[in-house]
């Protein structure tokens, strides 16, 4: 179990998949960045995130482009092959826990709380 904290790069999408089942699928970014050591200059690091949440697909509509979103869950890796034969990977992040924190307001980064109710689930009773 993990926890990261990033914003929306896009609109959450419900997809119906085997089953009748609902997934929720979004992306996030990851913004973080450094100083090399012995450097003044600040490097800005931005890793983006595909995620996966299947316990209650009515969160969708909160989970806008930019909205900042606090995520439980484990990752999982995709190692896949490209269109010229390169190898690629990207990141998947399943998730089983939301927390919304709002939008930033424009011209402003500071963060607006939004209260949606998300139904917790117990681990086991994940489909994954």
């Amino acid at each position: 179990q993990m926890e990261i904290t990033a914003r929306l790069t896009g609109d959450a999408k419900v997809i119906t998949v085997k089953n009748d089942k609902q997934v929720v699928n979004f992306n996030v970014a990851i913004n973080d960045n450094y100083k090399a050591k012995g450097s003044n200059e600040v490097t800005k690091v931005v890793t983006y995130v595909q995620c996966d949440y299947w316990v209650n697909h009515a969160i969708a509509q909160y989970l806008t482009k930019g909205t900042l979103v606090e995520l439980q869950g484990r990752i999982g890796v995709n190692a896949y092959t490209g269109k010229e034969g390169e190898a690629k990977a990207s990141l998947t992040f399943h998730v089983n826990t939301i927390k919304l924190h709002g939008k930033a307001k424009a011209n402003d980064e500071t963060p607006v709380m939004v209260n949606a109710a998300v139904d917790a689930v117990p681990a086991d009773d994940l489909p994954f």
